[in-house]
């Protein structure tokens, strides 16, 4: 089966070219470095580095306590960051800057993996969640790097696919793999899968140790008394297609019983600002984009976000968040930002991205599903009419994000013998 595995890799590597040229007609930078995505691009590192890979925005976000520890543990050691999407390369580089070297992984085929590997020289791999690569696995195992997969979780769903593959996917676990699983009905199956009972564990969640940036919330309060002094505010947060127009149904109705509330609108990807624009120009709604550096004055209705790394900010000055993605089915975006800032939030009814997150801050009272403009308004209004409410909720969130914390810590009893140098080396 891995031989035939070997050949389809090769075979798809002209389809992986045609989807990104595809994706970039919507999304340029998927044109960008493509060379990358097959192993070039970069000189030979000067000393054996940690890679680590987080596939988008979130999954860069939530690895960055863990890399932060590493580079303080490990000054002399260099760090391979590496994403799958544009928006997740940006993230790194607005985090991390210079101090790491930001690659897009390469596609699972033997000739980009090895040339990645040359380059890269990795001593230690830690992966985010669950991407299971047979041809990056085995590299790994050739070249004896250390493997682990960190706050890695298997749905069911995904267990009943990764059956049909079963004898693949046990010998891709099989190469000495350290598994950090979010839970233990995941460890459960990733042990299902073949994975080593030994070298099993369960470690939790990073996302749930996100860190918000120094002053977040007094940069908030700042943006709230120079765009919304006196106003209720709320935030409609990585929305997608079809996502907006809904938005601006419910904000009608928030502004027939409070004229004076203020939307802020964020899409999720900076290549459809223009096109959110122009429908919220069609709607007749006063609109202020953050690119044109105006302040909004009484008469606007919406301040569009069409800036990049600026989400946890326009959180932290708003009343009221909905998290997008959840109105289609994109799987909905990280719940933990605004509850991070003690939001109450608002989500669409489709979360299987995140859907462990999404469960427990329902179930803790932080979060609520509404499927439609109507339902949207009526939470919104309800929450903006109640301020000891929303206390309520925030706090809930807060508890929530604190009673779950811990995963990095955990994960870096797992992480740091792998890559301490060996005893008198």
């Amino acid at each position: 089966m891995r031989f035939a595995y070997i050949l389809l890799s090769w075979l798809l590597l002209p389809v992986f070219v045609g989807h990104l040229l595809w994706r970039s007609l919507s999304q340029p930078g998927y044109r960008q470095r493509i060379g990358e995505r097959f192993g070039f691009g970069f000189a030979r590192l000067p000393a054996p580095s940690i890679w680590i890979h987080a596939v988008s925005v979130g999954e860069v976000t939530a690895a960055a306590p863990l890399l932060r520890t590493l580079r303080q543990r490990f000054p002399a050691t260099p760090i391979v960051v590496t994403t799958m999407t544009p928006t997740g390369s940006q993230r790194a580089r607005d985090l991390f800057g210079s101090t790491v070297t930001h690659s897009y992984v390469p596609y699972d085929a033997p000739g980009p993996v090895r040339r990645f590997f040359d380059w890269a020289r990795p001593e230690l791999a830690v992966v985010l969640e669950t991407e299971i690569w047979p041809n990056l696995y085995s590299e790994c195992g050739r070249r004896s790097v250390p493997l682990v997969l960190a706050s890695a979780r298997v749905s069911v769903k995904s267990l009943r696919r990764y059956r049909i593959l079963f004898g693949l996917i046990r010998d891709t676990l099989a190469h000495g793999i350290v598994i950090g699983a979010q839970s233990a009905a995941d460890a459960e199956r990733f042990r299902a899968l073949g994975a080593n009972p030994a070298r099993t564990h369960v470690t939790g969640n990073i996302k749930f140790d996100f860190e918000l940036a120094p002053a977040v919330a007094a940069r908030g309060q700042e943006f709230r008394r120079l765009h919304a002094p006196g106003r209720a505010v709320w935030i409609g947060a990585s929305t997608h297609q079809d996502e907006e127009q809904v938005l601006i149904d419910a904000h009608r109705e928030v502004l027939r019983q409070d004229p004076s509330a203020l939307l802020i609108l964020v899409p999720r990807h900076p290549e459809r600002f223009a096109a959110v624009a122009a429908l919220l120009e069609r709607a007749g709604m006063a609109t202020i984009t953050r690119s044109s550096g105006l302040s909004c004055g009484p008469e606007t209705q919406v301040f569009l976000g069409d800036s990049m790394g600026e989400l946890t900010l326009l959180y932290a000055a708003a009343d009221v968040a909905f998290v997008g993605g959840s109105l289609v089915q994109v799987g909905g975006h990280n719940l933990l930002e605004p509850a991070a800032l003690g939001l109450p939030s608002i989500t669409g009814p489709y979360n299987f991205n995140a859907p462990d997150i999404a469960d427990l801050l329902m179930e803790r009272g932080a979060t609520t599903v509404a499927r439609d403009a109507a339902g949207i308004a009526a939470e919104v209004l309800g929450l903006l009419a109640d301020p000891a409410e929303r206390r309520r909720r925030g706090q809930a969130a807060l508890d929530a994000l604190a009673s779950n914390r811990g995963a990095v810590h955990r994960l870096l009893a797992l992480v740091e013998p792998l890559a301490a140098p060996p005893a008198g080396g």
